[in-house]
């Protein structure tokens, strides 16, 4: 199958306005934060299309963003839910906010796995409450026991306590077993804790993991998920995402304020529902273009740099280079973008666990792919 990250020259790219291709000067390559370098699905720009042709560009109504989502996860994942139990929000990050703030009050504690998405953090003392950390194995697997202890802590007096899981992991591509997420059930109920789970990669796991939709798990029955097709369909800057509500979750997600669902964007609900229910074929390329890519940095690392290990993602185009066998003198990220001009996400933002990495976004163009690791080389030999 044809590579769609080859459709564009890194000319074409440069042209761009967002956040990726303008934050650094022109010669630097921005493989950082989480945007893809590919055009969008057909599906999408007609419907966007269609809408402005319409001047349909006010306040969203209806449904159907969660009744496509719905069909998705029916389809994709052999996973029943009714749009009953979502709620629409403006975006992942906004709606596990709002969802902590229904499940914990301030001062409370949310646990994360470092090395994890640096917004995690931000998210979480924006709100007013404190971070618990159990960190990853040093597999990049969950740590149960860990998990257990830090669970306890954040309950001790009785005070309310969540868990914000990211699964798939960022920045590891780890996809979680359906083993290890009833395990992570169990010991939340045991313990009291509430789980949110943050699953934007979902759909774009590899063929060969299964993907076990936290929600799914009879054991789960009073968490939330948060998803949305933006990191699929590369649809950041249209802001849409949902809430979904555990059956036993239900009477929270009622308290949900109304106004949340006032931020959404009516055209981000549009090209979401459009992603979900026509661009299934343009995801499959997609996820087979960014297979091809995983492995290519395999190659690429095992002849140009075999001191950095990689474990290629089971989900998600995000790379965790470890480079603590080079025993640099500093951040990895920061020596690579000063000397190789390749913007990379710095491991300690991560959290625990962090220091020494670097996050490598593989969602671009096999050429631009082999010039990064050229200069990463470069930079670090």
């Amino acid at each position: 199958m044809p590579n769609p990250f080859e459709q564009l020259s890194l000319e074409a790219l440069r042209r761009r306005t967002s956040l990726k291709w303008r934050l650094y000067e022109p010669d630097v390559l921005p493989l950082w934060v989480a945007e893809m370098d590919l055009l969008p699905a057909p599906a999408v720009v007609r419907a966007l299309t269609d809408a402005l042709d319409l001047g349909d560009t006010g306040y969203p109504f209806g449904t159907g963003y969660a009744e496509a989502f719905a069909d998705f996860a029916g389809w994709r994942w052999d996973w029943p839910i009714a749009a009953d139990s979502m709620a629409t929000v403006p975006d992942v990050l906004t709606g596990t906010a709002e969802v902590l703030k229904l499940l914990t009050g301030p001062g409370d504690v949310v646990v994360v796995n470092p090395p994890v998405y640096p917004p995690f953090y931000r998210l979480v003392e924006s709100i007013g409450r404190r971070i618990g950390e159990a960190r990853l194995t040093a597999g990049h697997r969950i740590d149960l026991v860990a998990l257990d202890r830090a669970f306890g802590e954040a309950r001790a007096g009785g005070r309310p306590a969540a868990y914000l899981l990211c699964s798939p992991h960022n920045p590891t591509g780890t996809v979680h077993s359906r083993t290890e997420l009833q395990a992570v059930a169990e010991l939340a109920a045991g313990h009291g804790v509430r789980v949110v789970a943050d699953e934007i990669h979902a759909p774009l796991v590899y063929p060969d993991t299964p993907f076990v939709p936290y929600l799914s798990l009879p054991a789960a029955a009073d968490a939330f998920v948060l998803s949305s097709a933006s990191k699929a369909w590369n649809l950041a800057g249209l802001k849409a995402a949902l809430a979904v509500a555990g059956p036993a979750a239900m009477p929270d997600l009622a308290r949900l304020p109304p106004e949340v669902g006032y931020l959404v964007s009516h055209l981000g609900v549009i090209a979401h529902r459009a992603a979900l229910t026509g661009g299934r074929d343009w995801l499959a390329e997609t996820v087979s273009g960014l297979d091809q890519n995983r492995r290519l940095l395999a190659r690429l690392l095992a002849a140009e740099l075999p001191q950095v290990r990689y474990q290629p993602p089971a989900g998600g185009y995000l790379g965790w280079l470890d480079f603590r066998d080079l025993e640099l003198a500093g951040d990895p990220a920061e020596l690579i973008l000063q000397r190789g001009r390749v913007a990379l996400n710095s491991g300690p933002t991560f959290g625990g666990g962090g220091e020494g990495f670097a996050r490598i976004n593989l969602a671009t163009s096999p050429a631009i792919l082999t010039e990064a690791v050229r200069r990463i080389a470069a930079a670090v030999g």
